[in-house]
């Protein structure tokens, strides 16, 4: 196991918010692939004390979390318009904040569906980076071209190469978060820009679930809140424009997949939902995540 400490201050100064409850049996590469249903495993969950950012410690080496990455798939069949759509808004917002339509970079793409989106937005050239080859394989041909089967790293692209970078639910999963952020401003152009979605621990149905929020997951190494976003992209030299709370459209299925019952009753609600086909009814709400716009300062 990796020792983690707050990824702000530093320090290893916390409070216990919840004890380890991981089945050694059970630890594969389906319990850390996207879109599966809660399966409430996760890390002992801890706080800092000094500045509030919520983490998991201590985690699984990184070579093993790795190892389970690569195996790792997503099943977007039935989301994948809904997520077009739902970051799709917030790439129409970025316009608020005069970004370059030249290249941009999302990292933890999946099988491309959001460059896609980029490309009808009007982005001259997009990247991808993804390391489960089982989703990358289901990118269509000229955006798969354009996608490493990889972590993301600096190395992988020249530095000051790229206008806006985007990160969907991916920075919870990150375990050394300064890192993947300088990386991050290394291959960023001067005011360039970043569009990050991720959970909200600070969230009021987050806070109201507490263990049983589908958050807490062995997935997530560091859940930030609006504060601790903010602070973590100001300490790497960005400029925070806007943290707001974010909306999701779904499926009505898709969000009874998230309530905290167990599965087999979920399973069986959704099965009644699909006989009346009120299972696609596409619903907006906001409950638990937040976006943040930040630019690359030009120091």
């Amino acid at each position: 196991m990796r020792i983690q400490k707050c990824a702000i201050c530093e320090k290893n100064n916390y409070q216990i918010l919840y004890r380890e409850n991981i089945p050694p049996d059970k630890i594969n590469e389906k319990v850390f692939s996207a879109r599966r249903l809660p399966d409430k495993i996760h890390y002992q969950i801890v706080q800092c004390q000094n500045c509030g950012l919520v983490y998991s410690n201590p985690i699984f080496s990184l070579d093993k979390i790795k190892n389970l990455y690569r195996k790792s798939y997503v099943a977007y069949e039935e989301s994948l318009e809904n997520l077009k759509k739902t970051y799709g808004h917030y790439l129409r917002q970025l316009e608020n904040f005069a970004p370059k339509k030249n290249r941009l970079l999302d990292i933890g793409c999946g099988n491309g569906f959001f460059l896609e989106e980029a490309l009808n937005q009007g982005y001259k050239e997009v990247f991808g980076v993804e390391p489960g080859k089982k989703s990358v394989l289901k990118a269509k041909p000229q955006i798969r071209k354009n996608i490493k089967i990889d972590f993301f790293h600096a190395s992988l692209f020249p530095k000051n190469f790229f206008d806006v970078i985007t990160c969907f639910q991916t920075l919870d999963h990150i375990p050394d978060p300064n890192t993947f952020l300088k990386d991050c401003r290394w291959v960023l152009k001067k005011g360039g820009l970043m569009l990050f979605i991720n959970h909200d621990v600070g969230h009021i149905v987050n806070r109201f679930l507490g263990e049983k929020s589908p958050i807490i997951d062995i997935e997530h190494t560091y859940l930030f809140d609006k504060k601790t976003i903010k602070k973590i992209f100001e300490k790497h030299h960005f400029k925070v424009l806007k943290v707001g709370s974010a909306t999701n459209i779904h499926n009505l299925g898709y969000w009874i997949k998230l309530f905290p019952l167990a599965n087999f009753l979920k399973l069986g609600l959704i099965n009644i939902l699909k006989k009346t086909s009120l299972d696609t009814l596409k619903i907006k709400l906001a409950v638990g995540n937040l976006v943040v716009f930040a630019r690359k300062n030009y120091y």
